[in-house]
């Protein structure tokens, strides 16, 4: 079963995401910062990760950054969740790394195909 990490520092949104992906059949691990995102995904090595951009300390483009440079988390595809609907924030999150973008609110069949899709290439 497909492993899926979620970065996001909001407990709410951290279970709306889990739950949404439990129940499409996804494995979850979750973390409420950047930085234990980064310490999660070298060490669980998941098959996706869900990267919030708004978080206090190191933000979703900067841990995206970093995964993205990192040997062992470089090949993970990193999707940007954010509430900001802007094509900058587009542009700026493909340029750290990402593969993709969601804007929140969530719509979970758009998620699950979202995930599957990056996966899958």
């Amino acid at each position: 079963m497909a492993v899926v990490l979620i970065i996001d520092d909001s407990p709410t949104e951290l279970h709306l995401f889990q739950s949404m992906l439990e129940k499409a059949g996804f494995d979850t691990l979750v973390a409420d910062s950047g930085e234990e995102g980064l310490k999660a995904a070298r060490t669980s090595r998941p098959d996706c990760i869900l990267m919030d951009v708004v978080m206090p300390g190191m933000n979703g483009f900067q841990a995206t950054r970093q995964l993205t440079k990192d040997p062992i988390t470089a090949s993970i595809p990193v999707i940007i969740i954010t509430t900001k609907d802007q094509e900058t924030d587009k542009i700026w999150g493909m340029r750290q790394g990402a593969v993709d973008y969601l804007v929140k609110p969530i719509v979970p069949k758009e998620l699950v195909a979202m995930i599957n899709t990056v996966m899958a290439a």
